[in-house]
């Protein structure tokens, strides 16, 4: 068993994050209403959206984020910016899936935003992709 667990973490120090991330995730501006959020990931099915001011990542808003904006009076009326997470855990693509995985659980981050060289996002790497890995790193 230990072998398998050596051979699988030198396995992931192999991979960059670039090679599970999901490409081009969809975005939403500062500005726009919480709700716009909450309604795009039930359409879409999924927990967290990068947030952008003027194609600047400012935050990532996750539905869990959405939910205890929801538990406040009032909470219709709020934007993204008043209930996103500031200061998103970004990475380049070319970072290694095991410094992401390692900073994900470390911290219980949710999702890391990836960002090209200029910062701009090109992808997202949520804790389902890091499962998606393993699975295939376990055979």
């Amino acid at each position: 068993m230990r072998s398998t667990v050596n051979a699988m973490n030198k396995s992931l120090h192999h991979h960059s994050v670039e090679d599970y991330m999901t490409r081009t995730p969809h975005t939403l501006g500062k500005a726009q209403p919480a709700a716009k959020a909450k309604e795009l990931m039930r359409e879409l099915q999924i927990r967290h959206l990068p947030v952008l001011d003027g194609g600047k990542l400012v935050g990532v808003v996750s539905d869990r984020d959405i939910k205890v904006a929801e538990s406040f009076r009032g909470a219709g009326e709020l934007s993204v910016e008043e209930v996103m997470s500031a200061d998103p855990y970004a990475v380049r693509a070319d970072t290694s899936l095991k410094v992401v995985v390692t900073e994900m659980v470390r911290h219980k981050y949710g999702c890391a935003i990836v960002e090209d060289a200029h910062h701009k996002v090109i992808g997202i790497f949520t804790d389902i992709d890091g499962l998606k890995a393993l699975s295939e790193h376990l055979g």
